[in-house]
């Protein structure tokens, strides 16, 4: 087996790895484990401090105003706790809008939520032998009587980038709140919570940031934020988390509100080195790098007569190149084999997800292809 170096590492759309990972997380939690372990009391006071850290950094990379975004444990949660928050008028009777192609967590939990919240989940399906939903035909099902339009960046299938601009602004025609997730183009594709305005953000800190599971976001934007009464609630949505009053709670009057029990500082701690490296980045360069090795896999995928399941215009398209592998394909073979020549990437059914990123290489391209080649 090939020993792994990452220049053939292409799952930026699954962890994400920067150069001198292992070492910055090791000490960032070693840290941790230390002040956890110390005979003190100052304990919780560090780990908040730390937690808070992460806010600041999250809040700093997506230009979300102070006090409009707080730490979740994934997207699936982050968009109950919205849910649960809004007032009746907006999901009552009204439809929410999502694409086939959104992330599956996503669809399973409003499914599930809408018998109780009275609206009606309408997912815009894609075309017959099409990879992607069209934005033509998210905005031919976007009219008055949509309530929410969850939006999704980056799709997690195909890459494809949906065009944020033009969807906020028919939302705000319509009425309609509109959020986005976030989390299969933060860290490489920008995004600024004021660039289109939107009214929730939702995200984790994987991906292209490469930090770890359980460190997830949601920004909710003024005005709805100060109407926001988050059914999920406990000690840490008060203003005051010491307030022992079980008949005076009352909400914090920023993002606070969406936390509710003990929070999962752990979780954020492990992922401020990640944070912290991504924000000390030239953000361009990044982009140009995955742009340049994008361009060479589907250059490569073209001589070979693989199809391409992700859009060939890179303004419509993630940090993610997808490739439809042929019929009959056994893709766990694929995946597996790929993995003895020291190439790591995955797939959902047959497409193949290649994700290049920092440490990926043009050398772990042409072994790809080559392993590819003798593969198929």
């Amino acid at each position: 087996m090939t020993t792994p170096d990452g220049s053939a590492y292409f799952l930026y759309h699954s962890i994400g790895m920067y150069p001198g990972k292992a070492e910055a997380m090791t000490a960032g939690l070693s840290e941790f484990a230390a002040s956890w372990g110390a005979f003190d009391d100052g304990q919780w006071m560090r780990a908040l401090g730390k937690r808070q850290r992460f806010i600041d950094l999250w809040s700093d990379l997506i230009g979300a105003p102070k006090g409009t975004l707080t730490s979740a444990e994934n997207v699936t949660t982050a968009l109950y706790s919205l849910i649960g928050a809004l007032s009746a008028h907006h999901l009552a009777g009204r439809r929410v809008l999502v694409t086939a192609d959104c992330f599956p967590s996503l669809h399973f939990l409003l499914a599930g939520l809408a018998p109780r919240f009275g609206f009606t989940l309408d997912t815009v399906p894609m075309r017959d032998g099409e990879s992607w939903v069209q934005d033509d035909d998210v905005i031919a099902s976007w009219g008055a009587d949509v309530g929410l339009a969850l939006l999704t960046q980056v799709t997690s299938t195909s890459s494809h980038r949906c065009d944020l601009n033009r969807f906020v602004a028919h939302g705000r025609e319509m009425g309609s709140l509109v959020g986005v997730d976030i989390t299969q183009g933060v860290g490489l594709i920008p995004f600024n919570v004021d660039a289109p305005v939107v009214d929730f953000t939702l995200s984790t800190s994987l991906k292209w940031l490469c930090g770890t599971p359980g460190a997830g976001i949601i920004h909710v934007a003024e005005p709805l934020l100060r109407e926001c009464r988050p059914e999920l609630r406990g000690w840490f949505s008060q203003d005051n988390i010491f307030s022992w009053d079980l008949d005076a709670f009352a909400y914090a009057p920023d993002a606070r509100r969406f936390d509710h029990g003990t929070p999962s500082a752990l979780a954020c701690i492990g992922s401020v080195p990640a944070l912290e490296w991504h924000a000390a980045q030239d953000k361009t360069a990044l982009l140009a790098h995955n742009r340049k090795l994008g361009a060479a896999i589907i250059a490569r995928a073209d001589e070979m007569g693989l199809a391409l399941a992700s859009p060939r215009d890179e303004k419509r398209r993630g940090g993610s190149i997808m490739l439809r592998l042929p019929e009959q394909t056994d893709t766990a073979t694929i995946v597996n084999g790929l993995r003895e020549h020291g190439v790591f990437t995955d797939c959902r059914g047959r497409i193949l997800r290649l994700s290049p990123g920092t440490v990926t290489t043009e050398a772990g391209i042409a072994r790809l292809f080559a392993g590819l080649e003798a593969l198929l």
